[in-house]
């Protein structure tokens, strides 16, 4: 692992966006897994895939990790909320399409 600054080429500065492009889809395959599993845990619970008050808590965290760690906080949301809504539909494959609706 390299530091930006410690990138003297392109093909350093590939090297480590690809190790970090690894890195960020094992995060992902982790919080699918943790999507799949809400998925059980709302069936049970009667509860919808969509929960617009989780939506915007989650959306809420993101932006003030963004705003601390020095990223845009916009791109954040915008990233945030489409991943949002692919999980959304991934709830919704083990809910039943349209099963369960909510909106607050």
């Amino acid at each position: 692992m390299k530091r930006p600054a410690d990138c003297e080429t392109m093909f350093d500065i590939r090297a480590e966006i690809d190790r970090l492009d690894g890195a960020l889809i094992a995060l992902l395959v982790e919080r699918a897994g943790y999507i799949d599993r809400a998925a059980v845990v709302k069936a049970g619970a009667g509860l919808p895939a969509r929960i617009d008050a989780r939506v915007e808590q989650v959306v809420a965290n993101v932006r003030a990790a963004a705003l601390a760690q020095g990223l845009s906080t916009d791109l954040a949301e915008t990233l945030w909320r489409q991943l949002i809504d692919w999980s959304i539909a991934r709830e919704e494959t083990v809910l039943g399409l349209g099963a369960l609706k909510e909106t607050k």
